[in-house]
């Protein structure tokens, strides 16, 4: 079953897909399947806080020929799956701090037309403010100050842009109630951006909330 706004990803015995934009090309030996001479990979929410989002019922799709700019895209594993949503038409500006995460990462971008590797910290994006207003801003930072990195990098939305964050609990604070955290962070959040859609990710992530967020 394919989800109503993007052909490139569908449900399959429960489990999630997206159409492979580089067929052949496995990220991290993920399963998959062709139908149609489609191929199509296995997404796993144990392995993607978006996908698991997205399982426990993220309604806000991330629509073909969108722009996204990644923050913390590690080895490029998510960034891919999100590579493929976005498709041909579409752009996936990837941003790493970590240079052995970055070495995998450039690697991944080389095989995907649409993605864009940026050596950076997220806290800093004057450093590559050349990729200009995005659709989406992903973040998935462990950092402590993961609502300020979000607020930093707003300055890439315009009004009605979308924001999305996981955030991690034990990294904002290992001592508070997780609750207490997630409060915390939302109205950290709640003068730059409108909380549309909330979700607890577990089973796949402990101590995790996914916010949707609307810059205002």
């Amino acid at each position: 079953m394919k989800m109503k706004g993007n052909p490139n990803f569908c449900f399959r015995d429960g489990k999630l897909y997206t159409r492979n934009l580089v067929r052949g090309f496995r990220v991290h030996g993920e399963d998959a399947f062709t139908e149609k001479g489609v191929e199509w990979r296995n997404w796993r929410p144990q392995h993607s806080k978006l996908a698991a989002a997205i399982k426990k019922g993220l309604k806000t799709e991330i629509p073909v020929g969108a722009s996204v700019l990644y923050l913390g895209a590690a080895n490029g594993v998510t960034p891919s799956f999100v590579s493929d949503l976005v498709g041909h038409t579409g752009i996936v500006y990837c941003v790493e701090f970590a240079p052995r995460s970055a070495s995998d990462l450039i690697r991944v971008c080389e095989q995907r037309e649409n993605m864009v590797p940026i050596l950076a910290d997220a806290r800093t994006p004057k450093k590559y403010a050349e990729v200009g207003v995005v659709d989406f801003v992903f973040e998935d930072v462990a950092d402590p100050e993961q609502a300020r990195i979000m607020l930093a990098n707003s300055c890439f939305l315009g009004k009605g842009g979308i924001g999305m964050i996981a955030v991690k609990a034990r990294c904002v604070d290992s001592t508070e109630d997780p609750r207490r955290v997630f409060a915390r962070v939302e109205s950290e959040l709640e003068d730059a951006f409108e909380i549309r859609e909330k979700l607890d990710i577990e089973p796949f992530e402990a101590d995790h909330e996914f916010l949707l967020l609307e810059k205002k």
